[in-house]
């Protein structure tokens, strides 16, 4: 008796297409399971001295302990943090490359510049948030003005009379001090540096008279009396500096808090950025971690990678408009 039922076949090209596929998934399960088998990479997109920097040393230091490999951060700024961000983007997805960035190479500075060389949601795999970090507006200990009541009344007695100096053009220093003068009504010369203790250093030697800095380039030269603080950028009171009132008190919804993340190239193994995500968590458990953050005005900012995944396409949306309103753009 004859069989009835249809019978099908496969191409053979289909067949070993589905092979390859198979194959392929093994070999990077088998490498997931190894990882890590050599030295990390961190990428970190600003100079040396500034809050994005201290935080990757903190975390590379105890995950080089986590991980029994060594961890080692790379600098590489320029283009307000879109060098080495693009050039992450460009590496092997496998692990060994992470990109530690600060909040506005990702989500500002696409609607600042032309072209930054990648594409936030596109080119990454989020990995895990990392910390937040307190920022605030500085001055020299001579400028006319002790809060940020005063510093707007002299700015509008005397329009463009005095600068204020960033890590550079894009960064986020430079962003907040356009929204400041939109804010408040001023006027303010822009000064943009290469990297926050720069731009720190020249405000302590009285070459400069404002910056926005974050604490972690900023807090030793508030402690030793060279700079004093006008206002707190976040929305809330940094511990940190409890006593400092924040910008917001004065500017009516005024207000950032800025975060760090990790991110490693698009088509990284997922078990790879699980992994990865994992250990960032048990590292931002630990106490000296907590503490050494803490010393540089830092908080450690725990989630996962799904949710750092959707915090950078809501503050996308969300610094669009910002941009859109502060008329900021890059010199």
């Amino acid at each position: 008796m004859s069989d009835s039922r249809p019978h099908f076949s496969l191409p053979r090209r289909l067949v070993f297409a589905a092979v390859l596929c198979t194959m392929a998934f093994t070999a990077t399960a088998q490498d997931a399971a190894k990882f890590p088998g050599k030295p990390l990479t961190v990428v970190v997109p600003q100079a040396a001295g500034g809050a994005n920097d201290a935080i990757a040393r903190v975390l590379a230091q105890k995950l080089s302990e986590q991980l029994g490999q060594p961890v080692v951060v790379d600098n590489r700024p320029g283009a307000g943090g879109n060098v080495g961000t693009a050039y992450t983007a460009k590496t092997k997805a496998d692990g060994y490359t992470l990109l530690v960035t600060a909040d506005s190479a990702q989500v500002i500075n696409p609607w600042l510049y032309k072209s930054t060389g990648f594409d936030p949601v596109k080119d990454f795999e989020p990995v895990a948030p990392l910390a937040t970090a307190g920022y605030v507006l500085v001055a020299h200990p001579s400028f006319p003005a002790k809060n940020m009541a005063e510093l707007i009344a002299v700015a509008k007695a005397s329009p463009g009379k005095y600068s204020i100096a960033s890590a550079g053009n894009g960064t986020l220093n430079h962003l907040i001090g356009e929204m400041l003068q939109k804010a408040a009504g001023i006027e303010l010369q822009h000064i943009p540096y290469k990297g926050s203790a720069a731009a720190a250093t020249d405000v302590v030697g009285g070459q400069v008279p404002l910056s926005v800095q974050s604490l972690p380039s900023s807090i030793a030269f508030i402690k030793a009396g060279k700079l004093k603080v006008l206002g707190v950028v976040n929305e809330k009171r940094v511990a940190a500096l409890p006593d400092a009132p924040t910008m917001g008190e004065t500017l009516k919804g005024f207000g950032q808090t800025p975060w760090y993340g990790m991110f490693a190239p698009a088509g990284t193994p997922p078990a790879v950025v699980a992994l990865l995500q994992a250990e960032v968590a048990k590292a931002l458990d630990h106490k000296d971690v907590i503490d050494k953050l803490a010393n540089v005005g830092c908080e450690p900012f725990k989630g996962t990678s799904a949710q750092l995944g959707t915090l950078v396409k809501d503050d996308l949306a969300r610094w669009h408009r910002v941009v859109q309103d502060t008329g900021a753009k890059v010199d």
